[in-house]
């Protein structure tokens, strides 16, 4: 017999299995003896007043076995000899297309333009050490894409495109902790995700799916109606099939080359901004209304912040407790920072994005406009975004994306060296003197954010900053570490598709997916839109 529970509890009765497992029967009345396995279903903190709990959903085993198993397994079939779609990035969106495909009993010929999961590591090592970016082998491409080394947050807003269930329990059958399928907001951790990857893709190549690593699509194969038949990619070979394009939202070759090949593309808003760093301690005694932090049996504290300032909101993104600021440009001439996590979130600091809604008509801001024209004396950035000044390009927001980045590379003396300000420094437009320490690894310098980053993002963050600073007494403090410049937050431009086929308004053959296509926002949207994506593909071939 099983029993569910809802249940309220002290964070030291929520870790502790013979202490849970007493109130449990003290609710219900049953005897301790009975009561043969606990599975924890929901977990959530409620850390609103001074006295914390846990909120538990349990099921109980009442005098028999628990299932091996806290979910049911996917059982995918060989696609050897079966029609062939070719998927192009191997990231959450390309993955999950990818085994979906295999599971509609379609053979997935996956193209990925960088290194598989272990050989990124020794090209993402040498940005921290040596200052060198590998344009192909970075945070944002190869196996796994920009979330294989985050933080592998799952947790998304979602729920209404697809079976956030599902996407959790494909990951816990390729090695993630069934963890995942109980909290409120469930992550993986950098040191576990890329093992959890490799699985994936063995899955896929064990039954009968392909591969392909350091090859990157130059072009789409179009007929002369302009359905898509296929891809080109660098070394010339040509791959033939229903195209899945899952190329991430750092791939601007890719945006480039549609723009060029007529294939309708449209601009997107973004948030930029800052990586702010605490001390992790700071945020344990902010969050949990405790001098003493976090204590034994609480994990690092999380914060979700938001403020609307002069009309565009202001806010975190991005929330990494016991984590790192890394390195995350995927070019040369650019800085761009982010944030990820081990699993045990037992880093000495805690970092978020600190961002700025930027919409299409805010290109036109002074501020703005003063920046692409100092970019725009660079030759190399001219020659690429040679239409900057045409207002009909639906590229505009990637080239000040691209534009504050190269900036940035600038004032960070031509290096990964980013730019950094004391948080109440900024506030109050003063140079930082010194600069705390700081998890990024290429090094800090001290720089006056707060005067050669567009004023359009600085005054309001500047006032976002006092307005968290007033509901979170602390957080606004000296101690606290600003890094720029956090960009890639989301794609810069949508590849327009139709909602109900999901391919493209005008190329049929084409499903732009996930994150890059600005269709996604994370790890699992992303995912969950790789699945309906192979799911349309299907539909496309029975037609």
């Amino acid at each position: 017999m099983t029993q569910d529970l809802q249940l309220r509890v002290d964070p030291r009765t929520a870790c502790t299995l013979s202490l849970l497992i007493h109130r449990c029967a003290n609710e219900t009345g049953i005897d301790p003896g009975r009561i043969r396995h606990l599975r924890i279903l929901k977990r959530s903190i409620d850390a609103r007043q001074r006295d914390i709990y846990i909120n538990l959903t349990v099921r109980l085993y009442i005098d028999e076995d628990a299932p091996q198993l806290d979910y049911e397994p996917i059982a995918y079939p060989h696609v050897d000899n079966c029609p062939e779609v070719i998927v192009v990035g191997a990231g959450p969106g390309g993955l999950f297309a990818a085994l979906r495909l295999i599971e509609l009993q379609l053979r997935p010929i996956v193209l990925e333009r960088g290194k598989d999961v272990h050989a990124r590591r020794k090209d993402i090592a040498r940005i921290s050490t040596q200052h060198i970016i590998n344009d192909e082998s970075n945070y944002s491409f190869g196996e796994g894409g920009a979330g294989a080394y985050s933080d592998g947050k799952l947790y998304t807003r979602s729920v209404k495109r697809g079976n956030v269930d599902k996407i959790l329990q494909v990951f816990c059958q390729h090695g993630a902790s069934t963890d995942i399928l109980a909290d409120a907001h469930p992550h993986i951790g950098t040191d576990r995700l890329p093992q959890v990857i490799e699985a994936m893709r063995h899955t896929i190549q064990d039954h009968g799916g392909e591969v392909h690593f350091e090859t990157r699509v130059d072009s789409l194969l179009l007929d002369s109606e302009g359905v898509v038949r296929g891809v080109t990619t660098a070394d010339q070979r040509q791959w033939q099939g229903p195209v899945i394009l899952a190329t991430g939202h750092s791939a601007r070759d890719v945006y480039r080359f549609l723009h060029t090949q007529g294939i309708t593309e449209e601009i997107k808003s973004l948030a930029i901004g800052v990586r702010l760093e605490h001390p992790a301690t700071l945020i344990d005694q902010i969050m949990y209304h405790n001098r003493q932090g976090r204590g034994a049996y609480l994990p690092a504290a999380e914060y979700r912040m938001t403020a609307q300032v002069d009309g565009r909101g202001v806010y975190s993104f991005c929330m990494c407790p016991g984590g790192f600021v890394i390195p995350a440009a995927s070019g040369q001439r650019q800085i761009v920072v982010n944030g990820m996590s081990p699993s045990g979130r037992n880093s000495r600091w805690s970092n978020s994005g600190m961002v700025v809604e930027t919409r299409a008509e805010d290109l036109d801001d002074p501020s703005i406009r003063q920046l692409l024209s100092r970019a725009m004396q660079d030759a190399d950035f001219a020659q690429r975004n040679s239409d900057i000044d045409d207002p009909q390009s639906p590229l505009r927001m990637m080239y000040f994306q691209e534009a504050l980045e190269q900036e940035c590379w600038l004032q960070g003396g031509r290096r990964q060296t980013a730019p950094a300000q004391r948080m109440t420094d900024f506030v109050n437009g003063r140079l930082s003197d010194r600069l705390p320490v700081s998890s990024y690894t290429p090094g800090v310098i001290a720089s006056p954010l707060h005067f050669w980053m567009p004023r359009f993002l600085t005054s309001r963050l500047q006032q976002g900053f006092k307005t968290f600073g007033h509901r979170y007494h602390g957080f606004l403090t000296q101690e606290a570490l600003m890094l720029a410049v956090e960009t890639r937050t989301s794609s810069p431009v949508r590849i327009t598709r139709d909602r109900y086929t999901l391919q493209h308004v005008t190329a049929r053959g084409l499903f732009p997916c996930g994150e890059g296509a600005g269709y996604a926002g994370g790890i699992v949207s992303a995912a969950i839109d790789g699945e309906r994506c192979a799911e349309a593909v299907s539909a496309y071939l029975a037609s």
